[in-house]
């Protein structure tokens, strides 16, 4: 599944970055999403974009085509 496939509240740990998502991979794994990360999902903007998640104890916010280059697994 994808990040914006979850809701306020729900938690998931960070399986890889999609197909197609290569363009943010560098970024994302920069700010501490790498595989394995537990994250949380903490705000979602009015028309979805950006998305609040918490990642390694701080706040990230990321664009809906950041959020759609990460897999992730519902915990």
């Amino acid at each position: 599944m994808l990040l914006r496939d979850l809701h306020v509240g729900e938690r998931a740990r960070v399986l890889g970055f999609a197909e197609g998502g290569s363009a943010y991979r560098r970024k994302l794994l920069s700010m501490g999403l790498t595989p394995g990360a537990e994250i949380s999902i903490t705000r979602v903007a009015p028309m979805g974009d950006p998305v609040e998640i918490r990642v390694r104890g701080f706040a990230l916010s990321l664009r809906r085509d950041e959020a759609d280059a990460l897999s992730v697994e519902r915990l």
